[in-house]
């Protein structure tokens, strides 16, 4: 019987890093459907923002409760799982409770502090259920959120409720075997751990072989919910508990108000102004701007992986706040379910065969791309430095300059800064008649 135990469990293993791999390949994949970009400099400064961004969460502590909150269920995700080590190890080699005799008494000081975050983490999930259906701040009622999206956040968070529960009814039903001295439970004295032992009286009236049952029913349940949980990440907004590391990075460096100018443009006005320096063989550029994801760069398809649709971004955005139709949040989720939808199309053929869709108008519409003011609020307040306001601007460059697809005010606009090197219809040489007005 425990023969058949390790093989399942080797199997089972097996499978689930198997599907887990093959989906972190094809992400892979799609983010590299993007153009090259180079950020391998300044590599000190790009470890202290994985400290701070992603390990630290910074930018989540300006409100403190809900900072502290959140990082309850990080640090319970993070350290609690180094319990699955022991799980492994017991499933591979059919032993129980593997680290219990060489840690000696600091093993039931670490499951204790393994219980209290999974305590912390069961009652601050409930918490946040209650935010998302019951108080439902508005940044989780919002359209964008329709459908599967606003789901994934409940079902993850009852997810790792009951992983949780698990995890405590598997280390009472243990204890209380052990002291029973029952089989091999009682060969492995780890005395009570204290927030598991308040469930006792719960199974104290089991028989022996009903509590071995369960305890080994929870082990299992736990450890494929584990392997489920890891599996069902790639499909969810909760990659980002993975992608905020790189995401954080590969963050850009540079001031957030500058905006990455394009070379070709720069090039045509030099050359206007100084003809002899334009080369005689110089070709034409091929293209202004985004038009699909595969005109963006590989870091901005990046971060819409790594986007955790928590929507700080759309709540600091004037636009969505005034009732356009541009939400930042959507822009980011839209440009992950294009490059979806070009990896199924890529993977059908091993080849991109084109599908009449592309990212502006298909998923982003002229309407969302007008009413950005490109303020820089999102890209502030994102937790995990996302940049939706780096898409919207090259999808508006192509939207300009590719189809000359503009207001009105905004051509006279350019119009006014081609001819007189401002905004306003005022040539060079009268800007200052208003000072000789004046006196």
């Amino acid at each position: 019987m425990q023969i058949l135990q390790q093989v399942l469990f080797v199997l089972l293993t097996g499978a689930a890093i198997w599907l887990f791999s093959r989906k972190a390949l094809q992400i892979r994949r799609n983010i590299l459907f993007g153009l090259d970009e180079d950020y391998s400099g300044h590599k000190g400064e790009r470890w202290k923002n994985v400290l701070l961004l992603a390990f630290g969460q910074k930018k989540m502590f300006k409100k403190p409760l809900v900072a502290l909150m959140h990082f309850i269920i990080y640090a319970g995700f993070i350290i609690i799982n180094l319990e699955v080590l022991e799980i492994a190890l017991d499933g591979l080699f059919g032993t129980h409770r593997v680290f219990a005799a060489p840690m000696g008494s600091l093993y039931p000081l670490l499951i204790n502090s393994f219980e209290l975050l999974a305590v912390g983490v069961i009652i601050v999930c409930v918490a946040f259920l209650s935010r998302r259906n019951i108080i439902k701040l508005r940044r989780f009622i919002s359209r964008d959120l329709d459908g599967w999206p606003r789901s994934d956040a409940n079902y993850i968070l009852i997810t790792e409720i009951i992983l949780m529960l698990l995890f405590l009814t598997l280390n009472a039903t243990d204890t209380l075997l052990q002291q029973r001295g029952y089989g091999h439970y009682g060969e492995h004295l780890t005395g009570n751990f204290f927030f598991s032992s308040l469930l006792h009286p719960v199974f104290s009236s089991m028989s022996d072989g009903t509590l071995a049952a369960l305890e080994r029913t929870c082990w299992w349940l736990h450890i494929i919910g584990i392997f489920a949980f890891l599996n069902y990440l790639p499909y969810s907004k909760h990659l980002h508990i993975l992608l905020a590391f790189p995401n954080a990075y590969y963050t850009r460096l540079q001031p957030k108000g500058r905006i990455k100018n394009m070379p070709q443009v720069q090039n045509e006005v030099l050359y206007a102004m100084q003809p002899e320096l334009a080369p005689t063989d110089a070709a034409p550029p091929e293209k202004f701007g985004a038009k699909d994801i595969f005109d963006l760069s590989w870091r901005n398809l990046l971060d819409a992986y790594a986007c955790t649709e928590c929507g700080r971004c759309s709540a600091a955005c004037p636009a969505t706040q005034t009732g356009k139709a541009l939400s930042p949040r959507k822009i980011v989720m839209n440009t992950r379910d294009r490059m979806e939808e070009v990896g199924r199309n890529y993977a059908a053929g091993k080849e991109y065969k084109n599908d009449g869709k592309t990212l502006l108008h298909d998923y982003i519409t002229v309407e969302e791309l007008r009413a950005c003011t490109t303020c820089n609020a999102c890209v502030e307040e994102c937790p995990v430095s996302i940049s939706p306001l780096e898409i919207i601007i090259e999808l508006r460059r192509s939207l300009i300059m590719e189809e000359s697809n503009a207001p009105q005010e905004w051509n006279s606009m350019f119009s006014n800064v081609e001819n007189n090197f401002a905004p306003w219809k005022f040539s060079p040489d009268e800007r200052d008649k208003w000072v000789e007005e004046g006196a």
